[in-house]
Formats: structure tokens, C-alpha cells, sequence
């Protein structure tokens, strides 16, 4: 088995967690979305400057992926609480992002084992994310991981409204 490491990530990687970032979601969601509304949403709310405003920004919390000391991937989080956990402590999922030629390298278990790892460290109820429903790559590894579906929400992405689904998984 290759060598997965977790590491925090800072302001000194907001560039290239900016740059990945871009990258992972072009890969994972171009063939399934016109070139019009992915060139939109990449430009108007998935710059790279805004990118990297987030590295940084109180409430967030990144951790990138390395295997055999390649970057493969990373993992925001974010002390956000979804309405229907209310009352109750719990951290966000907003991203596991992996590089296309890292799928199926156990990197994105290594990732969400750091998140779970950092929920527990932090006392936190519930860990939860949003996840497309057109996605069921993505869908088929929470539920894996004993993530299941809770509410729906949706997604502007260009002109196109999705619907996604909210999924949740006790710490506890």
C-alpha cells in the first residue's frame, strides 16, 4: 500500500488549494454540465482569489493529501451547522477533493478518516456535508462511511439549479 499522509494546510498553501480546487471540480463536474455554466460558476463564485480568501478564514479547516509525497488531495472543513442539527454541535464537510489520477487510492478515505478524527478531536456531535445528487460515486463512499441522507438542498451552478442531498453521520 502507498504511503497516505495528512497534513494541516495554512495560509502558505491557499494558492494551491485555490489551484487544485479548480482543477477537481472542473474534472468531476464538466462532463455533466454545459461549458457555459461551468465557465460561469468557475469565474464568478469559484475564483482562485476567492479560494483563497478561505485558507484562513476563521471556522475553516484544511488538511491536505499526499501519497509517496505527491499531492493527491484535500479536505475542508467548516464550523458550520445545518439547520435541521440545531442544537447540537457539529462540523461540515464542505469539500474532500481528489486529484482524477488519485481516485481509487484510498485517498479519499484517508481524508475522511482525518475529518472524523478531527470532529472527535473537537467534541463535535455530528459531522455533515451536501453532496450532488447526480454524483453516486460520491453518494455510494458517505454512505459507506455511515453517512446517511437527511434533507435536500440546492445548488446554483452557472444558470442551472441542482438538488443535492444533505447526509449526516454521528460522531457520538
Amino acid at each position: 500500500m502507498s504511503d497516505i499522509k495528512i497534513v494541516r494546510a495554512g495560509i502558505r498553501e491557499a494558492e494551491l488549494i485555490a489551484i487544485i480546487s479548480r482543477e477537481t471540480f472542473y474534472d468531476t463536474y464538466a462532463a455533466e454540465n454545459t461549458a457555459a455554466n461551468m465557465a460561469k460558476f468557475m469565474t464568478q463564485q469559484f475564483g482562485k482569489a476567492m479560494l483563497m480568501q478561505e485558507v484562513g478564514a476563521e471556522g475553516n479547516h484544511f488538511f491536505l493529501a499526499y501519497q509517496n509525497e505527491v499531492l493527491a488531495g484535500y479536505l475542508k472543513l467548516k464550523e458550520s451547522i445545518h439547520p435541521q442539527l440545531a442544537g447540537e454541535t457539529a462540523i461540515e464537510i464542505s469539500r474532500i477533493y481528489v486529484l482524477k489520477s488519485f481516485v481509487g487510492k484510498s485517498i479519499g478515505k484517508a481524508l475522511m478518516q482525518a475529518a472524523i478524527d478531527f470532529a472527535k478531536e473537537n467534541k463535535k456531535d455530528w459531522i455533515w456535508l451536501i453532496a450532488w445528487k447526480e454524483n453516486k460515486r460520491a453518494l455510494e463512499f458517505y454512505q459507506k462511511n455511515g453517512f446517511e441522507i437527511f434533507a435536500e438542498s440546492t445548488f446554483v451552478l452557472g444558470d442551472d439549479l441542482q438538488f443535492d442531498w444533505v447526509l449526516k453521520r454521528s460522531i457520538r
